[in-house]
């Protein structure tokens, strides 16, 4: 399971030109699935995402996380986090679950990041087509991977 996390001050998504969710200062995750992911992989992205020290503190400095600074959570699923470009021009996403094991997946991360972080989580619409807007703060954007604790 990847994640690509950015810190923003806003974001938004909107389906079908209605708008789906929106959230201020927080997080928005971008979250793909892969065939080999399993319920350690949500709790070890769950408890990572919940203590990133990437908001900052009083002093200015990176050092508070989403729930120390009341912030709030959009998740959106994005199966091109697992594109392999290695060869040709054309990325293959062979490597992304297929729906009938990323959606539970996807629900179970949602839920976990919502009962760990006792924050609402947002979210998108899965396979859905999404326009997605963003102030990056900072930027501050990570990148993690489960595979490579």
């Amino acid at each position: 399971m990847r994640v690509l996390i950015q810190r923003v001050s806003n974001a938004s998504v909107n389906i079908n030109g209605a708008k789906k969710s929106e959230i201020d200062n927080g997080l928005l995750i971008f979250v793909g699935i892969e065939n080999e992911d399993t319920e350690e992989d949500i709790k070890y992205l769950c408890n990572k995402i919940i203590n990133l020290r990437i908001f900052d503190d009083k002093n200015g400095v990176m050092n508070d996380s989403v729930m120390q600074v009341n912030g709030q959570i959009l998740v959106i699923s994005q199966f091109t986090l697992h594109a392999n470009t290695r060869k040709g021009n054309r990325p293959s996403y062979i490597e992304a679950a297929k729906p009938d094991i990323s959606i539970p997946l996807y629900e179970q991360f949602c839920k976990q990041l919502e009962a760990q972080s006792k924050i609402k989580v947002r979210t998108g619409e899965f396979g859905a087509d999404m326009k997605v807007s963003l102030t990056n703060d900072g930027p501050v954007t990570i990148w993690i991977d489960s595979k490579a604790k």
